[in-house]
């Protein structure tokens, strides 16, 4: 088992709670948003919270071998009002996965963590789409 920093698995069980928030956050965005505009969205929400999830879980996984705990506690949800506010938060919680991720993956590259390095440069390409898809429906309204 590689030896890594409290600071690296910290900063992986941040990235757990984000990503447990917005599986839920896009999932409840999902399922509560209604209207004409909603048929455009509704499948992107769906299928962005998945991959979200799915990132919790290969996280958890790795800091789990790593020694650490995963938590269970998300980051704040905040599902939105309207669908401009919904697609507001989403872009601002998609720009601060892209900040907390380019830190794990220098952090982890820094104390030699080859493999916690790639998963986050695996995920960091699913984040900058999520972040380009909400950016993009964002300018249509």
């Amino acid at each position: 088992m590689p030896k890594v920093s409290k600071k690296l698995k910290d900063l992986l069980n941040e990235a757990i709670a984000r990503e447990i928030q917005v599986s839920v956050q896009y999932m409840w965005q999902h399922v509560l948003w209604s209207g004409v505009k909603a048929f455009a969205v509704k499948d992107v929400f769906k299928s962005i919270a998945i991959v979200e999830m799915k990132h919790a879980e290969a996280i958890a996984e790795r800091l789990v071998y790593l020694g650490g705990t995963p938590t269970t506690k998300p980051t704040p949800i905040f599902v939105g009002e309207g669908l401009k506010a919904m697609i507001e938060q989403d872009v601002k919680d998609e720009a601060g996965a892209l900040v907390l991720y380019r830190e794990i993956i220098a952090l982890a590259d820094k104390e030699g963590d080859i493999v916690t390095r790639k998963l986050f440069e695996q995920i960091l390409v699913d984040e900058e789409d999520h972040h380009d898809t909400f950016t993009s429906l964002l300018e249509e309204l």
